[in-house]
């Protein structure tokens, strides 16, 4: 428990220290949506989103078996976002913590901003996998993206905003199961009146279906189904409920995954 309080006290002295700077956004995506940045994430997967220049954000995510996870990042540029994460299996339990073993990374580029006719293209790297961590197999339960691509796309329909999004990538949690294949992903969001959002993903799972691994570590070859239903709470506070693995594609799942996210996003 001492490193998360490390963590989190190290997040608070950086948010309290950090001098004021003007943000402002070129990208037209990012500046559509009734939200005042876009979503950097669906549930699991990346869109081409960035939080601008002097923003940041501080999540929580609470997954089952008494898991939770503490992450920030911060908007080096419009352009450039960088983060980490930290979390544990059991912090909500009467059992010892099984903590990760290391602080994971995040870093995002968007190298193209969205066009009238041409999306939004961002590139970056992911350390952080989701669920539990394995330390036989030297994995998350469900694998971290690694190296990813992805393009994102905003469309407008009435007083909805919605956005459409399509990426690749290649995770390096495979040296155990051997499964080294490219993967790729794409999702949906759309915001809607009353400050609420939908967000869904398909996670091919192209990288995370070979035989001879247990069942909670191995998929069926459905892929992975995911959706979020986000309300802002408060001006700068989103509450999200998600549902994972709608396609019970993992071999030992029986029942859909319920896990709940909180993010607080700020400019300092």
């Amino acid at each position: 428990m001492n490193d998360m309080l490390k963590i989190l006290l190290c997040i608070s002295l950086a948010v309290a220290a950090a001098p004021d700077a003007a943000a402002q956004d070129s990208s037209e995506w990012q500046q559509s949506s009734l939200y005042e940045v876009p979503p950097r994430w669906l549930v699991d997967v990346p869109t081409a989103g960035t939080l601008p220049r002097a923003y940041y954000d501080i999540g929580f995510r609470f997954y089952p078996k008494g898991g939770a996870l503490a992450n920030t990042d911060i908007g080096l540029s419009n352009r450039l976002m960088l983060g980490i994460s930290y979390g544990a299996e059991d912090i909500i339990s009467n059992r010892e913590p099984n903590w990760n073993p290391r602080i994971e990374f995040n870093l995002k580029f968007r190298i193209i901003d969205e066009l009238e006719y041409f999306p939004a293209i961002s590139v970056g790297f992911s350390s952080q996998g989701f669920g539990a961590w394995n330390k036989e197999l030297d994995r998350y339960t469900f694998k971290s993206r690694g190296f990813y691509a992805v393009a994102s796309r905003s469309f407008y329909f009435y007083e909805w905003t919605s956005g459409w999004h399509a990426g690749i990538n290649y995770s390096l949690e495979n040296d155990v199961d051997e499964d080294k294949n490219l993967n790729f992903f794409v999702g949906f969001d759309a915001t809607f009146k009353y400050n609420l959002a939908l967000l869904a993903e398909l996670d091919a799972g192209l990288n995370d279906d070979k035989s001879g691994l247990p069942d909670d570590f191995a998929g069926k070859g459905r892929g992975y189904f995911n959706l979020s239903i986000k309300w802002l709470f408060a001006e700068n506070l989103e509450l999200e409920a998600l549902l994972k693995d709608l396609f019970l594609n993992r071999r030992e799942a029986d029942t859909i995954a319920r896990e709940v996210r909180l993010t607080y996003i700020d400019r300092f």
